[in-house]
């Protein structure tokens, strides 16, 4: 027996917070009957609907993809753009992805039907962290991207404190590549940090999420995770 908005969660219609909210605002059925309260249990057999649809539990699948260029960061788009879901057709449960990745930002991007972990995996207080390489523009210096290490205000909010490595630098064509960890997701939020301290962003790829790393997953490539790397992220956010 499991909680019925865990199970809501579980077939990734929503959070389980929000899966709440639908309850308590008479969206849910459980073999035919209207629940209004939190608390109930339902088993494998039972049939749970939410706005009268149906809904499956289907078995967890999680993949981690490296993202190419040129891709949108959901399961659709209504400007017909490429989403990250092409690149697993042959996937037939409904997968998405957790958190995302701009259209021109490529890497470690993770995919799954898993819905609760998808929701703990990208709310900021559990400080999952996230490893990025940025090329930018301009000679960086340690006390240029000092400011990053106590955060900088974007859009009138502070940035949690992110670390930070100068990887290289050309003077030549006055670039610089950085690696910058952080373990928000706010909207461009790499982007919007280096060029907050004077650094526009060329180029730029994830190349860590917590545990994980793209070794062995070529461009536009994807792998599942293994039993040990789903419990590995599970244990990021107890």
């Amino acid at each position: 027996m499991e909680r019925l908005q865990k199970v809501i969660a579980h077939a990734g219609i929503a959070s389980r917070r929000k899966a709440e909210e639908y309850i308590l605002q008479g969206r849910v059925k459980v073999n035919g009957k209207l629940v209004t309260e939190l608390g109930v249990q339902v088993a494998k057999g039972d049939q749970v609907e939410v706005d009268g649809v149906p809904i499956t539990q289907e078995d967890y699948v999680y993949y981690l993809l490296n993202k190419p260029r040129g891709y949108i960061s959901s399961v659709t788009d209504d400007k017909e753009r490429k989403v990250v879901t092409d690149l697993i057709p042959d996937e037939t449960r409904r997968i998405y992805p957790v958190g995302r990745l701009d259209y021109d930002t490529t890497g470690l991007l993770l995919l799954t039907n898993d819905g609760e972990l998808a929701n703990l995996l990208t709310h900021p207080k559990h400080e999952v962290d996230k490893v990025y390489v940025a090329k930018v523009k301009g000679i960086a210096t340690k006390p240029d991207l000092m400011p990053l290490t106590r955060g900088v205000c974007i859009e009138g909010k502070k940035t949690a404190p992110a670390r930070f490595d100068i990887i290289s630098i050309d003077h030549k064509t006055g670039t610089s590549i950085v690696q910058l960890t952080i373990h928000e997701g706010r909207n461009h939020q790499v982007k919007n940090m280096l060029q907050a301290v004077g650094f526009p962003v060329q180029k730029l790829k994830r190349e860590q999420y917590g545990p994980l790393t793209l070794k062995g997953v070529q461009t536009g490539q994807f792998r599942e995770l293994s039993h040990k790397e789903v419990n590995q992220l599970k244990e990021q956010v107890k």
